[in-house]
């Protein structure tokens, strides 16, 4: 498995690096890897983008220091100070049209076997309300965790989010931009690993996760060119 690690110097190539594993991995067979701090920003989803009022959506990130962005999988607005974690994960795949609930049920499982490893007593599910609700998610004391899935020909990237902390702060964006969209949110729903009791290191938790999904495989670690931070 190819371990990518590291951030790219600006968000826009960023993302870059990471749709480049989905290639990749189509074209060679490959999996890889990718945990890593994105840039601080806002990411909205596609459902997000038709919202009657999503111009004020993005105004109340922005105001807020957040930068918004769209993100090419599906679910609601998530964001990301500049610690919370990504995942990203390329799988090779025979056929797109079989093992998506597989894959998502994999995945989180993973999180949840890291997430115990740095002290966080997590589970399968979220609170009512949650930020970006969806029915592949991880809770302890909030939700900490969601995870998506885009699938091509040749290859699938299973990716989401780990709240390592920041909690309140994320918490505090995320309630006028989810109702500038008018979609239920409860600030008290916003978990972390921090929050939960765990080690609310970055570093660690990304290491923690690396260490679950690459499991018993060979791997080999790349770094980003060009990284910040």
């Amino acid at each position: 498995m190819r371990v990518v690690r590291g951030r790219a110097s600006d968000p826009k190539t960023d993302r870059d690096v990471t749709a480049t594993l989905l290639e990749d991995a189509a074209e060679t067979g490959v999996p890889a890897l990718r945990v890593w701090s994105p840039h601080r920003q806002l990411a909205f989803g596609r459902r997000d983008a038709r919202a009657e009022r999503y111009d004020a959506a993005r105004e109340a990130a922005e105001a807020r220091g957040y930068p918004p962005v769209e993100r090419s999988v599906g679910g609601r607005a998530v964001a990301y100070t500049g610690t919370t974690l990504a995942f990203a994960h390329a799988r090779p795949v025979e056929d797109m049209r079989r093992g998506l609930d597989e894959r998502y049920d994999d995945a989180v499982t993973t999180v949840v076997r890291a997430l115990r490893t740095v002290g966080v007593d997590a589970e399968r599910g979220e609170p009512p309300e949650s930020f970006c609700p969806g029915a592949h998610s991880v809770q302890s004391a909030g939700k900490i965790a969601g995870v998506a899935q885009r699938v091509r020909k040749g290859a699938a990237l299973v990716s989401g989010c780990v709240l390592v902390a920041d909690h309140e702060e994320i918490a505090d964006v995320l309630k006028p931009v989810y109702a500038a969209l008018a979609v239920p949110f409860d600030p008290g729903s916003v978990g972390s690993v921090a929050r939960a009791g765990g080690d609310g290191d970055a570093e660690a938790v990304a290491r923690a996760l690396e260490d679950a999904f690459v499991d018993d495989r060979d791997a080999t670690v790349e770094r980003v060119e060009a990284e910040t931070g």
